[in-house]
């Protein structure tokens, strides 16, 4: 009897912990966890079941992983945010599947994604030709934006916390170059102190990073 209302106040009291913990890791759909955040989740579910298996263990030293992975996921988010280059590392790069109705082969190899993934994820979308697509774009989360020929165009980011995106570049057919023409007409000698931008209806939108 006793073991049985120990696991049920640890229960209680690891569901809430976690409750708490998912909180402080930000709010995300399923399917838009990184890795990262994946991982931790997991590894904290598994820390829970261990301290509700075993009544005799000391719930404070089961209780010390969770908020260790709490304080990794903590400071890998607030890296993230500071390093486009550490998001990368984490979460990949968008990946460019079907380019004016072509697929990309060797693109769906590297991200070892099938056909019938794709035709699938274009069927959930309503898209009854590969060939109505001007660009579909696999995310980091798995999730394919597609957009139409006789749509908008998708927003492809040309700078990023101050990193030029090349091969974004190369989509829209621009070089580097014509980028920091762009970029010097609006009063910036490089992209170092640009936050995010784009080019739409013919014209770069610039936002510039914010000190600190």
């Amino acid at each position: 009897m006793e073991d049985f209302l120990t696991i049920v106040w640890r229960t209680i009291f690891l569901y809430v912990l976690i409750i708490i913990v998912l909180r402080l890791m930000g709010k995300r759909e399923l399917g838009q966890l990184s890795v990262i955040d994946l991982v931790i989740s997991v590894m904290i579910a598994e820390v829970a079941a261990f301290a509700i298996e075993d009544p005799d263990s000391n719930l404070v030293l089961s209780v010390t992983p969770v908020l260790l992975l709490l304080f990794i996921q903590v400071t890998a988010s607030f890296i993230s945010l500071k390093s486009k280059k550490f998001r990368d590392l984490a979460d990949g790069d968008p990946a460019v599947i079907i380019r004016q109705g072509v697929i990309d082969e060797q693109e769906m190899r590297e991200q070892r994604y099938n056909i019938d993934d794709l035709l699938q994820q274009l069927r959930e979308q309503q898209i009854g030709s590969v060939t109505e697509v001007e660009y579909a774009i696999l995310e980091p989360s798995g999730n394919l934006s597609v957009f139409k020929k006789d749509g908008s165009p998708p927003i492809l980011p040309l700078v990023t916390d101050g990193l030029v995106q090349n091969t974004h570049l190369a989509l829209i057919g621009k070089d580097p170059e014509w980028l920091l023409d762009g970029l010097r007409e609006y009063g910036f000698d490089g992209p170092d102190d640009v936050f995010f931008c784009t080019f739409e209806n013919g014209r770069l939108h610039i936002q510039q990073k914010q000190s600190g």
